[in-house]
């Protein structure tokens, strides 16, 4: 820790204490996490959820944890620093914000979200205070009650500040999954319009009854394993019909509000995923670039060996058996250009090949005028060289547009998957990305995705 100088405290909460603090040697400004707890080995360090969650982290809207320093058995984590929480611009906020500022932020919480549930976490604890601003970045923070989605339940009963606690979390469940982090953003949505908590309650059951005068209290068809999970506690739940959210959230449009009441459903599988929100109608001015569809590293490709070079002149030569050994230009022109392409182990491109072959034809072309004039008949010998000549250039440029030097596969356009839109998921398996079918939102009127690809 001697490397940092701590400037102030900017925050305290229930596991530790946060500092704004300045690099010595660099002069960068960190964010520095003191934990309360003593911890006495290093292993206990490495195991802790948040370090083993955010090791594994790496994407623009996820904070970036740069350093773990354990010293007098105290742990400090040190973080890149971001200005603000989201809880301070609510609270010191004298008007709205404007409807694309809040689609700003929610569209980069939905991206974080979707990198972190298809990383095989869920974070828990979503919540204003837990995301970060500087100018028009945010990003998700305090990983501290961060869970493995393929993790053994059960699950701890309180996970999350109550006001942002999904339902089946409130009925004491211990099976729930990333769909709780859904039910947060909706929640955290509406505050944004509002300036207001949506769901205020004052104890569990306090929560519970004002999500009913909201949203409805739920029934068989809308969640039956609410029903069940509320008689196993002996829970009866309040009646009420609900309100339309666009009089609670009347700055909101028609697709804003769409997308709230979706992610606040009762039944958490009707709940959209984090990749299906940010294909929301609500969204479609947003520049969305799946991961099915982002550009793939380079392959770098090997120069072949000295027999597949030999290979590969016969089997050109026993290709164009007519054009190549009739013109000594011609020939010539191809074994320097077969070579090159050899030697750097680089496909040649056709309108390098064609440039080449243009050249090729003016040379002839003037070394004809050079010789005396005889006017050619129709089955001259130089007519017949010199139209050989051509049709072997060509068709050698052809040749080498359709040849991959060391692969031995056609490099052409690749295929491009068809662009998302509304109404379809990517989800991650075996560390890929697939897009699916699943239930198609219905804003009201539609729209054309803006996907790159």
């Amino acid at each position: 820790m001697e490397r940092y100088k701590l400037i102030k405290e900017v925050g305290d909460g229930t596991f530790g204490s946060v500092w704004r603090a300045i690099n010595k040697q660099s002069g960068e400004v960190v964010a520095i996490k003191k934990m309360k707890k003593k911890y006495y080995s290093w292993e206990e360090c490495v195991n802790l959820r948040e370090v083993k969650s955010l090791r594994r982290m790496n994407h623009p809207n996820i904070v970036r944890l740069k350093e773990v320093i354990r010293e007098n058995d105290i742990l400090y984590f040190v973080f890149e620093y971001m200005e603000y929480n989201l809880y301070q611009l609510i609270k010191d906020r004298e008007k709205l914000f404007s409807e694309a500022e809040i689609r700003n932020w929610c569209f980069q919480l939905f991206q974080g979200l979707a990198y972190l549930h298809q990383r095989g976490y869920f974070h828990r604890d979503l919540k204003p205070e837990n995301l970060l601003v500087t100018k028009h970045l945010i990003k998700i923070a305090d990983f501290g009650l961060a869970r493995e989605i393929n993790s053994q339940p059960p699950y701890t009963e309180y996970v999350s500040t109550r006001w942002y606690r999904a339902p089946e979390v409130l009925l004491q469940s211990y099976l729930y999954s990333s769909k709780v982090d859904m039910w947060a953003m909706g929640a955290i949505m509406a505050e944004l319009f509002t300036l207001r908590p949506l769901f205020p309650g004052t104890s569990e059951a306090d929560e519970i009854y004002k999500i009913c005068n909201i949203i409805g209290s739920p029934t068989k068809d809308s969640w039956a394993d609410g029903l069940n999970l509320a008689s196993a506690i002996n829970y009866q739940f309040p009646q009420s019909v609900g309100v339309h959210l666009s009089a609670l959230i009347p700055s909101a449009s028609e697709d804003a509000v769409n997308l709230v009441k979706l992610l606040c459903s009762w039944d958490p599988s009707k709940r959209p995923t984090a990749g299906e929100a940010l294909q929301h109608p609500f969204f479609q001015s947003c520049f969305y670039v799946p991961p099915t569809l982002r550009s793939r590293a380079p392959v770098t490709r090997t120069p072949p060996s000295a027999g597949t070079k030999v290979a590969l002149e016969q089997q050109s030569a026993r290709r164009q058996p007519a054009s190549l050994p009739n013109s000594k230009v011609t020939h010539g022109f191809l074994s320097s250009k077969l070579n090159a392409s050899l030697s750097s182990g680089v496909q040649r491109k056709l309108d390098l090949v064609n440039q080449d072959a243009s050249r090729n034809e003016k040379s002839l072309k003037s070394a004809s005028k050079q010789q005396k004039y005889r006017p050619p008949g129709r089955k001259s010998p130089m007519v017949i060289n010199k139209a050989r000549s051509t049709r072997g250039v060509s068709d050698a440029a052809d040749k080498f547009a359709s040849m991959s030097i060391g692969s031995h596969r056609q490099i052409g356009a690749q295929p491009k998957p068809p662009p998302m839109k509304a109404g379809v998921q990517w989800s991650g398996e075996s560390g890929d990305m697939f897009l699916r079918q699943t239930h198609q939102f219905q804003p009201g009127r539609s729209y054309t995705r803006k996907v790159a690809g």
